[in-house]
């Protein structure tokens, strides 16, 4: 995302230079595939129970952005980031030169509270990288739910740079620089407990979701909190790692349940750079499937590629942002349309002709 930003200074002060009354680039990401209009609301959830791990002087709060199929495509088109968030990010990321509008002028598919769709849907939580705000998980966000998924994308406070709330104050990343392996534990505790706020019987949510029916996908850090999440939450009834190295192993009790590793072939291939996945892979003993992404970078799997492809700034040779878009939507759309609504998917059965970049090592 540095780099991304980097650029995309200095490809603003290109458009300033050619012409006083040229516009700054618009941003947008793709629409989603489904047949469902998408609807989106953001919550504010603290945890009494627990005191904030990175900074212990108040309990542990959360901003969570929720999609959902909406009966209709009624209400404003959802904000990308606010101006706070969207300042807060370049600041911390040592680019306040930049103007926030360049990222918070980005609207999304996805309708502010627009009606959802009645009826029991299966869950699927969202836990993006380290450092990242949650919002670069929109575009697969807005695809599951425009398939009838709803989607809880959550904001682990003070893990990404720029976290508005409700009240105003904008929260920095107090916990980048810290050992990654700290993350996994306090990230499936903050899992746990959206679950129990989304499913308890007082809450609005409780009559959308299908509680024997709940999914976990994350991108890096978020991936590799995955697993911890499934071992220490039995709710959660697949899962899925998109780029995550697994710094720790799964345990050796293992993980019973459908899992899928989905990431770049020049890391996470059987003899690749990593070794935490074939490490881990004798430890998933449910149904899997371990998938490499030829020409992919980190960034493929999240809206950065996309938001970077459209600036010009995809590398010669790098797989393209809508097209690594495209293709995590199909599989992890896919995953969770067969282990969570037993629907069959051929997608997951091997190669097609048509994503010639994918590769199955299962």
């Amino acid at each position: 995302m540095r780099r991304l930003l980097v650029a995309l200074v200095a490809l603003a002060g290109m458009v300033s230079l050619a012409s006083p009354a040229a516009a700054a680039p618009r941003l947008k990401l793709p629409p989603p595939t489904g047949s469902h209009p998408v609807g989106s609301t953001d919550l504010h959830l603290t945890d009494a129970s627990r005191k904030d791990p990175w900074v212990p002087s108040g309990p542990r709060e959360l901003m969570v952005s929720m999609f959902y199929p909406a009966l209709v495509p009624f209400g404003p088109k959802r904000p990308y980031l606010t101006s706070a968030e969207a300042k807060a990010f370049l600041t911390e990321s040592g680019l306040p030169d930049v103007d926030p509008a360049l990222l918070s002028g980005l609207r999304t598919s996805a309708r502010v509270d627009a009606p959802p769709l009645p009826g029991k849907h299966a869950l699927v939580v969202l836990s993006p990288g380290f450092g990242k705000p949650r919002t670069t998980l929109t575009g697969l966000a807005e695809e599951l739910a425009s398939k009838g998924f709803v989607v809880a994308l959550i904001g682990h406070n003070h893990e990404s740079h720029g976290t508005a709330f409700p009240d105003g104050h904008v929260t920095g990343c107090a916990a980048c620089g810290s050992d990654s392996t700290l993350l996994p534990p306090i990230r499936s505790a903050d899992v746990s407990f959206v679950l129990d706020t989304l499913t308890r019987p007082s809450s609005r949510w409780f009559r959308l979701i299908d509680r024997t029916r709940i999914g976990m996908a994350g991108h890096s850090i978020g991936g590799y909190s995955t697993p911890t999440a499934m071992v220490d939450d039995q709710r959660i009834r697949a899962g899925a790692d998109l780029d995550g190295r697994l710094w720790s192993p799964i345990p050796a009790s293992g993980i019973d349940r459908p899992f899928l590793l989905l990431g770049r072939e020049s890391e996470y291939t059987p003899a690749g750079p990593d070794t935490t996945w074939a490490g881990s892979w004798p430890n998933l003993t449910g149904w899997k499937r371990w998938i490499s992404v030829a020409t992919a970078g980190h960034a493929s799997f999240t809206d950065v590629g996309v938001l970077g492809e459209q600036l010009g700034l995809t590398k010669p040779g790098l797989l393209g942002g809508e097209r690594g878009m495209r293709l995590t939507r199909e599989y992890v759309s896919a995953f969770f349309d067969a282990n969570l609504r037993g629907g069959h998917q051929p997608l997951l059965d091997g190669p097609v002709a048509d994503n010639p970049e994918i590769k199955f090592w299962n």
